[in-house]
Formats: structure tokens, C-alpha cells, sequence
């Protein structure tokens, strides 16, 4: 059965266009930088906020009534999603999707009847990819809805809480490599506290770093060579998430000799409610050599929590591909609509209108980052900026020649040069002409 018969194939129109159903930027076989915008933006459709999102929130029920849940039981909901799924994103030109367990099939009675139920929705996805050629960017699994998981999962204060999060985890590490997924993330959800009253941190993050591990040792008994990912996430719903942000999670990994596993999957919405930018949480992955995959979405920044909207910002999307680009552009990892449409945007056009809106975003954002590199203005900037380093004592002081006794007689004798201005203001007008400006 289609849903969205009245919509057609998205099809690139150019900036020109006023067709609401066209892409204005997002050509998908354009080249930039040596690849095409498919391969450079690698987008995925979130299966959660697209499919299972009904516009709930905290002061209000359900004002979304999607036609693909128009049937009795739970198994016939979840397989109509799928058709409903991969209608949209061969609709919409998207590449891959991603999911957690509980989103493709509904919890049964027991664990056996929950894996059963998996077992029974992965065919039919399997079924829908071969017959369209999408692929799965990657999986996770939901361990922070039930209220088994309301003290954490991995964290949790009760063992044979943390023993289901584990069984949770293995079964959808199996199905994320039936699929082909190239990723697996791990989202910490409650992985967190409320008061150290009642906590005990060191076990708990000892137990979260015994997780992960199990989790490496099963991908190679299974031969699973996708890549895993941390997604790191402040607030929301714990005061204190152990997972707060890059550098939070970078230090965890390092303790727990975890770091050559894992990379970070980073959302927008995410850095900012952290007190970050979007471009900063993936420079600090990038120069740390961390960066797998992007959330992309936005929040509200007049609001406290985690609105995971569409992304419209040109300037934050420019910002982003400039960071993904230096670091040589996505392998395994992507773009991930973690983005749902507003509560009041309920009709089936407006998921159009909201994924259009996104990839048309980020694919602006690409061809400005990608002009910005080729003309070098910033980079060469900043090298001019510290190129006091590259000869000197600067460049003694890179390679480890002198220490502070040497720096003493230097300082002794020299004193300082004068400061440059930094330009700032000068950069940002430069980033708004080629924003504006770049074809």
C-alpha cells in the first residue's frame, strides 16, 4: 500500500525553484570536492521521530494519527512502517536509515517474544532494502523507556537490570549486522543521576565501561566490523549524564582503555544544551580523531531541552561540513535525521517539507564549506595566526628542545612581541559573503 500517493520522486529544481516538493541544493550526483553530495552528506532517515513520533510532549497528548497505524495488532503496525519507511525515503532520494530495536517492533510478554517479534521485522526490512538498494547506516537499542531502566541501564543499580541491557544490546548488535548496518551507537538515555546521596559513581562507571567491553569482545565473536559510536548527551532526563560531552566522553574511553573502539556520533541539539556550539563538539572529535557520525538536527535555544528540530541554520550547517570535510569526509559514518516535525505540523506532507528543508540545508552548508577550503581563507589565516611556531623558539618549543629554563632566558632577553589583532569580526563577514555569495 503507498502513503504518500500524492507525492512524487523529490527531484532537484536549483535555487530558482518555488516548488515546496523540490530540492533547491541538494543535487545528489553534483561533485564537491571529489565526490558526490549523496556520498558526501550520506543521509539517513531517523525510523523513531519519522515513523513512531505522534507529537506528544509534556502538556499534551498525540496530535499525529499516521495512516500506517490504521490496523489492529502491534506486528501489523510495525510491518506497515515499514513500507510507510521506505516509501518516504525512496521518495525523498535518502540513502540510509537508522533505528533502535524497540522502534521497528513492539516489546512482547518476555524477552523470547520480543527477540521473535525482531526476528519477524527485520525480514520484512530486509525484504524492502533489497527491493530499493537502502542501506542501514546504523542501529542502537532502547534501554531507557521502559521502566526497567529507570535507575539506568548499564548504570543501574540492579544487576539483573544491567544483565537485560546487555541481552537488549547483543540482540540488536545481531540484527544491526543482519542489515548491514556500518555503525552500532551507544546513547546513553538514563545513563546517569540525580543525587550522589544514593550513587555509587565509581561502580557505576566501572559497570557502563564493563559494558562496553562485553560489547567489543561479542562484535568480534560475531565477526560484526561495523564501527561503534558514543553519543554523547548533557542534562536530559538525569541532572548528571555521564555521557555529557566530546571531552567527557573522550576521558572516559581513555581510562578504560576504550578509546580505540569507539568514535562519537554528535547531535546539534546535544552540543548546544552541553553549553557548545555544533562546530566545536566536532572539532574536538575531529582533532582527537574521534569523528564517526552526525546527528543532524537543532534545537530551540529560548528552551532547556532536547527539541530535536529539522536543521534550517545555514550558518551552524556550514560550520559542521567545514569540520567533516578537513577531516576527510564520512566513511562508515553520516548525516541522521534525529529530527522530528513540529507538534503542530501533523499532515504526512509536512515529513516532506521538513526533510527538504533539512538536506537542503546541509547540502548548502557543503558547498560553502567545501569553497571555503579550496580558497583557503581561514585555514591560511589561521596558519599565519600561529606561525610564531614554525620557526624560532617557537618551533623549539614544538619539537621539545627547550623548558622552562631555556624559555626563562629567552623571555629574559627578548621579552614579547607585540599581539596581532585576531579578526573576528573581519572572519565572520567573510563567512557571511561566501554563505551569500557561493553558487
Amino acid at each position: 500500500m503507498a502513503y504518500f500517493e500524492t507525492i512524487g520522486k523529490i527531484e532537484y529544481e536549483g535555487p530558482e525553484s518555488k516548488n515546496p516538493l523540490a530540492f533547491k541544493y541538494y543535487n545528489p550526483e553534483e561533485v564537491v570536492m571529489g565526490k558526490t553530495m549523496k556520498d558526501q552528506c550520506r543521509f539517513a532517515m531517523s525510523y523513531w521521530h519519522t515513523l513512531t513520533a505522534m507529537g506528544n510532549d509534556p502538556f499534551g497528548s498525540a496530535t499525529m494519527f499516521r495512516p500506517w497505524d490504521n490496523v489492529e495488532s502491534a506486528m501489523d503496525k510495525a510491518k506497515e512502517r515499514v513500507h510507510a519507511a521506505f516509501e518516504l525515503m525512496e521518495k525523498l532520494q535518502i540513502p540510509f536509515f537508522c533505528f533502535h530495536d524497540r522502534d521497528v517492533a513492539p516489546e512482547g510478554e518476555s524477552l523470547e517474544e520480543t527477540n521473535k517479534r525482531l526476528d519477524e521485522i527485520v525480514a520484512v526490512i530486509k525484504e524492502e532494502m533489497k527491493r530499493t538498494g537502502i542501506k542501514c547506516l546504523w542501529g542502537t537499542t532502547n534501554a531507557f523507556s521502559n521502566p526497567r531502566f529507570v535507575h539506568g541501564a548499564g548504570t543501574s543499580c540492579n544487576a539483573t537490570v544491567f544483565a537485560y541491557a546487555a541481552a537488549q544490546i547483543k540482540k540488536a548488535m545481531d540484527i544491526t549486522m543482519e542489515l548491514g548496518g556500518e555503525n552500532y551507537v551507544f546513547w546513553g538515555g538514563r545513563e546517569g543521576y540525580e543525587t550522589l546521596l544514593n550513587t555509587d559513581t565509581g561502580l557505576e562507571l566501572d559497570n557502563l565501561a564493563r559494558l562496553l567491553q562485553m560489547a567489543v569482545d561479542y562484535a568480534k565473536e560475531i565477526g560484526f566490523e561495523g564501527q561503534f559510536l558514543i553519543e554523547p548527551k548533557p542534562k536530559e532526563p538525569t541532572k548528571h549524564q555521564y555521557d555529557f560531552d566530546t571531552a567527557t566522553v573522550l576521558a572516559f574511553l581513555r581510562k578504560y582503555n576504550l578509546d580505540k573502539h569507539f568514535k562519537l556520533n554528535i547531535e546539534a541539539n546535544h552540543a548546544t544544551l552541553a553549553g557548545h556550539t555544533f562546530q566545536h563538539e566536532l572539532n574536538q572529535c575531529r582533532i582527537n580523531g574521534a569523528l564517526g557520525s552526525v546527528d543532524a538536527n537543532q534545537g530551540d535555544m529560548l528552551l532547556g531541552w532536547d527539541t530535536d528540530q529539522f536543521p534550517t541554520n545555514v550558518y551552524d550547517t556550514t560550520l559542521a561540513m567545514y569540520e567533516v570535510l578537513l577531516d576527510g569526509g564520512f566513511t562508515k559514518g553520516g548525516l541522521n535525521f534525529d529530527s522530528k516535525v513540529r507538534r503542530a505540523s501533523f499532515e504526512e506532507s509536512d515529513l516532506f517539507y521538513s526533510y527538504i528543508a533539512g538536506m537542503d540545508a546541509f547540502a548548502r552548508g557543503l558547498k560553502v564549506a567545501a569553497k571555503l577550503i579550496e580558497d583557503r581563507v581561514l585555514i591560511d589565516f589561521v596558519n599565519e595566526r600561529y606561525s610564531s611556531y614554525q620557526e624560532g623558539i617557537g618551533k623549539e618549543i614544538i619539537e621539545g628542545k627547550v623548558g622552562f629554563k631555556e624559555l626563562e632566558a629567552y623571555a629574559l632577553e627578548y621579552g614579547h612581541t607585540k599581539n596581532t589583532s585576531g579578526r573576528q569580526e573581519l572572519l565572520e563577514s567573510i563567512l557571511n559573503q561566501y554563505i551569500i555569495e557561493t553558487k
